[in-house]
């Protein structure tokens, strides 16, 4: 198959919104709407559970990791390696830039994960366990999310297979996206307002809905 036609499907993968439609579907509530507003995992966790968060989440990894582990079983041609990273790059924007929900998205933690998965599996498990660790420390996910996103280039440059230069780069492009992704996160972590497990967010603190502009977009995990 042409490597354009996979690199287009990779897209449209990354771009499901598992949690919206799942909500929708089978518990009749549109997260965006519920909780925090975001359409990832942490907020169907915290609006319908972990039996309805846990298919999510899943999901969600396995969008990233699909392209990139069977697109290139299927894909006509060589350079193998490198539409590899261009299949995880468009599932991870796809998941930012969804056209279901207007070219809106989210953060693209799972779906980065779900790529990595695919393509360093050693550093992602790093990431992945400082993440839990975080994520237990602090009740913050959001917290835990930036660490394993500045933690991922460090872990790619120094963890096998060290696939070059294209790898490095392309880590440091999922680890950037994350973070512009948690800006709004990161500003109320510096006010001290930002929402855990252990509490909600402060009396007074602005509620944690998302507005249209693109600059508050906060949706899939």
């Amino acid at each position: 198959m042409s490597p354009f036609v996979l690199l287009a499907l990779a897209y449209v993968a990354g771009a499901t919104p598992a949690s919206l439609w799942l909500g929708k579907a089978v518990y009749g509530d549109d997260l965006r709407t519920k909780g925090s507003g975001n359409l990832g995992g942490t907020n169907t966790l915290r609006v319908l559970g972990w039996k309805a968060a846990l298919p999510v989440i899943l999901i969600d990894i396995g969008k990233g990791w699909l392209p990139v582990w069977y697109f290139p079983q299927i894909q006509q041609g060589t350079s193998l390696s490198t539409w590899a990273l261009a299949y995880g790059g468009a599932a991870v924007l796809g998941h930012v830039f969804s056209f279901w929900v207007g070219f809106k998205g989210g953060k693209g933690i799972a779906t980065s994960a779900g790529v990595l998965l695919g393509l360093a599996p050693a550093a992602v498990s790093v990431c992945i366990g400082l993440w839990l660790v975080i994520v237990w420390l602090t009740q913050i996910v959001s917290v835990a999310s930036l660490s394993a996103a500045l933690t991922l280039p460090v872990a790619v440059y120094f963890l096998p297979p060290r696939e070059g230069t294209a790898m490095l780069w392309f880590a440091g492009a999922l680890s950037f996206l994350a973070i512009w992704a948690h800006r709004s996160n990161i500003g109320r972590l510096l006010r001290g307002e930002e929402g855990s497990f252990r509490k909600a967010a402060p009396a007074g603190a602005p509620a944690q809905i998302p507005e249209r502009g693109p600059e508050t977009r906060e949706d899939l995990t």
